[in-house]
């Protein structure tokens, strides 16, 4: 049974807060952790060497502005869908509209690629069961959780959310016991923090290479925005959603800076690949039993976590669209369990297209339905810095309330973090994976241009006559 709302009630009418602070904090920390860190490092670091360190703070940096942007936004007036009912308020119609859909396809094609490599990591156990089978199931499972309730999608990725943060600290914690050294963890000799600077010094590949190295890096941080799609079903909102943001820093610093630093201080950054895990490099290096299936453990629950997230976010975010006109109206209806049922079905029917890439082609399917959300998220990342730069204008004339949670440094600090956004963009041109982005990318944004004015033509005449 589903509950149509009416165009009395507000956006968040409807949904049940079953999102504790402890739920909140751990998506921020989840959505801040990714595959990225597992399992791309060795590319990046093979590309890069320690230099990575320094990517990854400055891609952090720039991170924390945007995530105290949408936090300010998020204080001033918190609601699901947030990040496209910014752009719609403060850049017109269809800003909104644009930024909705590309987000929704940011998380739908991460869900694709994320059920794909799931099935990649689940062959290592069962080699004999084709892999879109296992993506196939592994997309059932979290579609079903999820339209459950929502108390039950924010248990499970608070799960997946620890795994993956027991599994960082604990490699911090044998490093560092390692390095100091404890004896009897680890060999004797090798261990060093000189392993930072001591072959080839800290850029050993040159300062060219760590700058195309933000290319990767800036895509590891995919889904720290999560949070500000929780805004609708949080506890009390503005509180909780300002403590997940401020814990961001520490965040970064432990779990990507503080990580590298132990990875590369323990093997000199020649023994680590691309295609290979630096967490198994660094388990096997000190005689870590199973170490190969420990990490394709953690993989296999960050591959779900995000998964599991894309399935919620898009649900969230096609109800919004629908609730400004912006989809068919059916799909902002809720279920007797308060979810948005018909959104979830949507965009889950949407992921099963990456089911039948597995199907099609298994060895391509990652690279085929990743392109969206390559482009896609600085589009996202850079409409939150422009809607709080045309915010900041507005409180300033009296138009608007401001908000007691405030970004600092802004607006000097939004050009800056827009500046880094846009060099990102010209660093994709130098890759041929970087292009294939721009230009599927190119191709999503006339979809959109197309979608909005075959969508809007009828409705727009309509208000006309009205008038």
């Amino acid at each position: 049974m589903t509950v149509a709302n009416s165009e009395s009630e507000t956006p968040d009418a409807g949904y049940s807060r079953g999102l504790s602070a402890r739920t909140v904090q751990m998506i921020a920390i989840g959505g801040a952790i990714g595959t990225g860190l597992f399992y791309g490092a060795g590319g990046a670091i093979e590309k890069a060497g320690p230099a990575l360190i320094l990517a990854y703070l400055v891609a952090g940096l720039a991170i924390f502005v945007i995530m105290r942007a949408l936090g300010e936004l998020l204080v001033y007036r918190p609601v699901s869908g947030s990040i496209s009912e910014y752009a719609e308020e403060f850049m017109g119609r269809f800003a909104g509209f644009a930024n909705g859909w590309t987000y929704w396809a940011v998380w739908a094609t991460t869900c694709m690629a994320e059920i794909t490599v799931a099935g990649v990591y689940i062959q290592r156990w069962w080699p004999g069961i084709p892999q879109w089978v296992t993506a196939l199931a592994v997309l059932l499972i979290l579609f079903a959780a999820n339209l459950i309730s929502v108390k039950i999608f924010g248990e499970a990725e608070f799960w997946f959310s620890m795994i993956k943060v027991t599994a960082i600290v604990g490699m911090i914690i044998i490093g560092i016991g390692v390095l100091l050294p404890i004896a009897g963890l680890g060999p004797e000799s090798g261990p060093t923090v000189a392993n930072l600077w001591n072959d080839g010094g800290f850029f050993p590949t040159g300062f060219s290479q760590a700058l195309l190295s933000l290319q990767i890096v800036v895509f590891a941080y995919v889904g720290v925005e999560l949070v500000g799609v929780t805004a609708g079903e949080a506890e009390n909102p503005k509180v909780t959603l300002r403590k997940a943001i401020n814990t961001l820093p520490f965040r970064i610093g432990l779990f990507y800076v503080g990580a590298l630093i132990v990875i590369l201080s323990i093997q000199g950054w020649r023994n680590y690949h691309k295609g290979e895990s630096p967490f198994v490099a660094v388990f096997e290096y000190l005689n870590i039993p199973q170490a190969a299936n420990i990490v394709n453990f953690i993989l296999l629950t960050a591959a779900l976590s995000s998964c599991n997230s894309g399935i919620y976010s898009t649900g969230r975010m096609v109800r919004s669209l629908a609730q400004r006109g912006d989809a068919p109206v059916g799909l902002q209806s809720l279920s007797s369990r308060h979810v948005p049922m018909l959104a979830i079905c949507f965009s889950a029917l949407a992921m099963g297209i990456g089911v039948f890439v597995n199907w099609l082609s298994p060895d391509k399917a990652f690279a085929y339905i990743t392109s969206v959300s390559t482009i896609g998220i600085i589009f996202v990342w850079g409409s939150i810095l422009v809607s709080h730069l045309i915010y900041r204008k507005r409180v300033a004339a009296g138009e608007l309330p401001a908000s007691d949670y405030r970004l600092p440094g802004a607006p000097v600090t939004n050009f800056l973090a827009l500046a880094f956004l846009a060099l990102v963009v010209v660093l994709l041109f130098f890759t041929e994976d970087g292009r294939t982005a721009i230009l599927v990318g190119l191709v999503w944004f006339a979809i959109v241009v197309l979608g909005y004015f075959v969508h809007h033509g009828e409705p727009v005449q309509r208000e006309k006559q009205d008038a």
